[in-house]
């Protein structure tokens, strides 16, 4: 388990929401002082597929999540006080079957 943020102090918040899949998945971004940036977000019950750019670290906030990095075949359930890392230039699979799950994204590099 980590030790996940109950809150960010100093940053700037994007208005704009981040909304994917009909609204099923909603995040906002942050911007650190340090200049780094965070995503918050929400995800409601389905199956979704994300890619990345940059290498990330999906933190659980609430509730609790099915994950299946691209290229694997184990899938992982991850709830709040877990996290998990996707590499750089690939995805994956994310399903929530009831509830909602929250988290945090860290952009790593």
């Amino acid at each position: 388990m980590t030790n996940i943020p109950t809150q960010f102090n100093g940053v700037t918040a994007v208005a704009k929401a981040n909304v994917y899949f009909d609204g099923k998945v909603v995040s906002h971004t942050i911007l650190l002082p340090d200049g780094s940036k965070k995503t918050l977000g929400l995800i409601y019950p389905g199956k979704f597929h994300f890619g990345t750019d940059n290498a990330e670290c999906m933190e659980i906030v609430a509730g609790h999540c099915t994950v299946k990095l691209d290229g694997q075949s184990a899938t992982g359930n991850y709830a709040a006080g877990q996290h998990f890392d996707v590499p750089a230039k690939s995805g994956f699979d994310i399903e929530v079957q009831s509830g909602i799950c929250e988290y945090i994204c860290s952009f790593l590099g």
